[in-house]
């Protein structure tokens, strides 16, 4: 038990001011090195952890302290753990699904919102925060008629600060690139690296499918639009790089696999990829458990998986060790190296989440597109 929660559960007489005051002086959850104490205060038949964290049993159950309205759990978190969570109260017969009450740590993502837990020694990285010293870049509307998809598309094009029209940029394609601003931060973390200058200025295409689960499957007519139609018109109204170096893809979980897929139906024109968590399922022998969502990703990828191919010049894979998706996303980091790319790997005590892709940007955009402060190391 910790030294925390001892203090109550060993206490003669637990009064309501007593629990007042211990609360009133700590930060919930409650962090000891590796020893994380949850903490719930009400009326409840019972309490339990909803986690994210794959290979743990998903509900955690509370204990509640004798002759109190206090529910708290202890779970040995690794240092430089984030974990996002929820907590399942039941009370006659009524379950509710609720945020942290004590908890005001929260993540948000196109479902809602999580409350977190920060392990020891996790902090949000400073360069996501607004630097009043950096100029903001620029974002607009770009529209177009995509035949391949049938449907007009919407992208949203981020401009470096003093963009000019005069010079030319890299250009790095997005897939999900709305939810990226909205839950990852990407404007303000471009933001910052260009100032800095860890990351060159580059314009990204931010491309937002309303069909993901489809046209990111390793869908060809996906990979036409982005090749065929949405590239050319970038080329039309920007200064764009006409090199594979000056080129790029990105994504998170299905938008991952969108990324490496249009790579390798076009491997002469993109030379640097960030994937991010990628649903990269295949099967070894029998079918995938995953789902018909995941077939023509599991196609893709064993086809990949059984004639590797070298796609681009530079790949930065990450993914978090508490994803269902790491034992995928090791697997083929080794397969893009023995292609022939160079290949940088990261694992993060983390989940399938923005907050998890947000904190590996700087590592990766850095390795892919490096300013003047990092090319004059290499």
């Amino acid at each position: 038990m910790t030294l925390a929660i001892r203090e109550l559960v060993e206490a003669p007489e637990l009064s309501p001011r007593r629990i007042d005051e211990f609360l009133a002086g700590r930060k919930c959850p409650i962090v000891e090195g590796s020893t994380v104490t949850f903490v719930y205060r009400g009326p409840a038949d019972a309490v339990f952890l909803q986690h994210w964290i794959y290979g743990l049993p998903s509900a955690q159950p509370f204990s509640r302290i004798d002759g109190s309205d206090l529910w708290y759990l202890i779970q040995e978190i690794p240092v430089r753990s984030r974990v996002e969570y929820k907590l399942e109260v039941e009370q006659q017969d009524v379950v509710r699904l609720i945020r942290d009450p004590l908890n005001q740590e929260l993540a948000h993502d196109p479902f809602g919102a999580n409350s977190v837990c920060q392990g020891a020694e996790y902090a949000d990285p400073e360069w996501a925060d607004p630097d009043p010293e950096a100029r903001r870049g620029t974002v607009e509307p770009l529209a177009f008629r995509s035949r391949a998809l049938g449907r007009d598309e919407e992208v949203t094009v981020y401009l470096p600060a003093r963009f000019r029209p005069t010079r030319t940029y890299p250009l790095l394609v997005a897939h999900d690139g709305i939810d990226y601003l909205r839950f990852s931060r990407l404007q303000t973390v471009l933001d910052n690296l260009i100032h800095r200058g860890e990351v060159a200025p580059l314009v990204v295409a931010l491309t937002q499918s309303p069909a993901r689960l489809r046209e990111y499957a390793a869908d060809d007519r996906h990979a036409r639009m982005v090749v065929e139609e949405m590239v050319p018109r970038l080329e039309e109204k920007y200064p764009l790089a006409k090199d594979a170096a000056g080129r790029g893809l990105m994504g998170a979980s299905f938008g991952a696999v969108a990324a490496l897929h249009v790579a390798a139906r076009h491997p002469e024109l993109f030379g640097r990829l960030l994937l991010q968590s990628g649903s990269f399922a295949f099967t070894d022998i029998g079918p995938s458990p995953r789902g018909p969502a995941f077939e023509p990703v599991v196609e893709f990828v064993n086809g990949f998986r059984e004639k590797p191919m070298r796609v681009a010049e530079r790949v930065f894979v990450s993914c978090g060790v508490y994803e269902s998706l790491i034992y995928e996303n090791r697997s083929l980091a080794p397969l893009l190296q023995k292609s022939g790319m160079e290949v940088r790997y990261v694992e993060a005590w983390d989940g399938h989440n923005w907050e998890n892709w947000r904190d590996r940007l700087r590592e990766g955009l850095s390795f892919l597109f490096p300013g003047p402060l990092w090319m004059f190391y290499e």
